[in-house]
């Protein structure tokens, strides 16, 4: 299953939550969704407790989840954080 969301709003909502949320050993999580970067910065990673998301170099990511419902609450979420903060 193909999965696309923004990616400007990837970034923007990744920003928000090292903006707003709080920090706990180089991991920053807001509104129930955790988001950090690898050693180098390159790719960073978003993920609740249903859902992994990898984002790398040239807008390239990929999704880890078990059903299409809990990437729609996934996308929800993501979407609240940009509006939101």
């Amino acid at each position: 299953m193909k999965n696309e969301l923004d990616t400007k709003m990837v970034l923007r909502v990744y920003d928000k939550i090292r903006q707003e949320g709080k920090e706990t050993d180089g991991k920053y999580r807001l509104e129930g969704v955790v988001a950090y970067t690898d050693f180098d910065g390159y790719t960073l990673y978003i993920n609740d407790a249903k859902v992994a998301m990898q984002f790398g170099f040239h807008n390239q990511y990929h999704f880890d989840y078990q059903k299409s419902d809990d990437f729609d609450e996934f996308e929800k979420k993501l979407k609240y954080i940009d509006k939101t903060y």
